[in-house]
């Protein structure tokens, strides 16, 4: 795709890697066949190819307008198109490159940035999240049906963590801000399961968000911002050697995560240390293997014949390249996998989408789940928080962490 940028609309820098990614594109039109959003609406605009000639015309000096805004925030960050693209365009990097200079260009009315602000400034930080979650359950049966299906009942399971006296290694833990406070049965069936390779799951002071939040909606010096704390926590015990990895059990953190190096390439004082954090961060899925796995579910109870549907985050198949493996730790811990449709196909969480974007993101949960529900599923598993509550919201059946599953298979779970 030709393109001649105008000086000034991006960083020199920025400016330059954007006119890359736009001169890969050849307009092709395969990303549409993939995109959810463009699934749902049927508009050229609000597919990727679509999309990029948006971006293209404003950082041409082109007029920016409020519907240009909205075509681009209809966007789920899914990275399908990228999965699908013949000649490997960046799409989600020029959007991040981009939306910046979209919001200066077309700002949003006022009660859109103030929410946008409340979304970003309460669910990351615990403090704030928690209380308003437990006051959230403890009306739940008084709220009308909108707001008490989005308000995640209080989790049923417990596991035991049995203590790690001679480990082999430890990694650093990311509790994740919205799953250490909404499902934190998750963290701990990691910690139980690692426990059993006699791994330490560590919790270090002064890690928060990943920075997912921020980053999904623009605020670019705010995700920034949670990549150098999180670098200041865990560099200096990656170079002592007393952490050997960084741990998510959430797929959409460490996407984020494995992205530090790119999110601070800018940052003098922090670009190395980032790129060292990157390179040590490990998704849950990349910890376990099928023949540890098969190890403990033989020494457990196993999977009791119980049938699951897999439902395969974008962050894990798209963004981490990580589809089958999942699959793979599932069917050595003894479950049956049920056939699923569209499983590339985004269940509309995407972060704060499903808040932002009710309409698309109630369309595209109830078509995951048509191809999920069937009746001899037993339990839907995902990799990812904001996948799990999404799905849970609406799902007639059960929907649970896979890394639960393992850890019942294996006997982790408390009674």
């Amino acid at each position: 795709m030709r393109a001649i940028l105008q000086d000034g609309v991006l960083p020199p820098r920025d400016q330059a890697e954007a006119e890359s990614i736009l001169r890969a594109c050849v307009h092709c039109g395969f990303c549409n066949a993939t995109c959810p959003s463009y699934q749902i609406l049927g508009d050229e605009r609000d597919g990727p190819r679509g999309r990029i000639y948006l971006m293209k015309h404003m950082l041409e000096g082109g007029a920016m307008s409020d519907l240009t805004q909205l075509h681009l925030d209809r966007c789920l960050g899914c990275r399908a198109c990228e999965t699908t693209c013949p000649s490997g365009v960046q799409y989600t990097r020029l959007l991040e490159l981009t939306r910046p200079a979209v919001a200066e260009r077309a700002p949003r009315p006022v009660f859109q940035r103030l929410l946008r602000w409340a979304l970003r400034t309460v669910i990351p930080r615990p403090a704030l999240f928690s209380p308003l979650l437990g006051l959230g359950r403890l009306v739940r049966p008084l709220l009308p049906h909108f707001l008490r299906r989005i308000v995640p009942q209080r989790p049923a399971t417990h596991y035991r963590t049995e203590p790690v006296s001679m480990p082999r290694a430890g990694a650093g833990l990311l509790p994740g801000c919205v799953q250490d406070v909404a499902a934190p049965q998750i963290n701990k069936a990691a910690e139980a399961l690692l426990a059993r390779m006699g791994i330490a799951l560590l919790r270090q002071g002064g890690t928060g968000c990943c920075g997912a939040m921020a980053l999904h909606m623009g605020a670019m010096d705010e995700a920034r911002q949670a990549a150098r704390r999180n670098v200041d926590a865990w560099f200096p015990l990656l170079e002592r050697g007393d952490i050997s990895h960084v741990f998510s059990a959430s797929s959409g953190c460490t996407q984020v995560l494995k992205d530090y190096g790119h999110l601070l390439q800018g940052d003098l004082a922090y670009a190395q240390r980032a790129q060292r954090v990157a390179e040590a961060v490990r998704d849950a899925s990349e910890y376990l293997s099928a023949e540890v796995v098969g190890r403990l579910a033989a020494a457990g109870p196993g999977a009791q014949g119980q049938r699951v549907a897999w439902q395969c985050p974008c962050s894990l198949q798209h963004g981490l390249k990580g589809q089958g493996r999942v699959e793979a730790l599932l069917a050595a811990a003894g479950y049956t996998l049920t056939p699923v449709r569209e499983g590339h196909l985004c269940c509309g969480s995407a972060g704060t989408y499903s808040l932002l974007q009710p309409t698309v993101s109630e369309a595209l949960l109830q078509r995951k789940l048509a191809g999920l529900e069937s009746p001899d599923v037993s339990v839907i598993a995902t990799a990812n928080i904001g996948c799990q509550l999404h799905l849970a919201k609406a799902s007639e059946r059960p929907v649970r962490h896979w890394l639960e599953l393992v850890a019942d298979a294996a006997g982790c779970r408390a009674s």
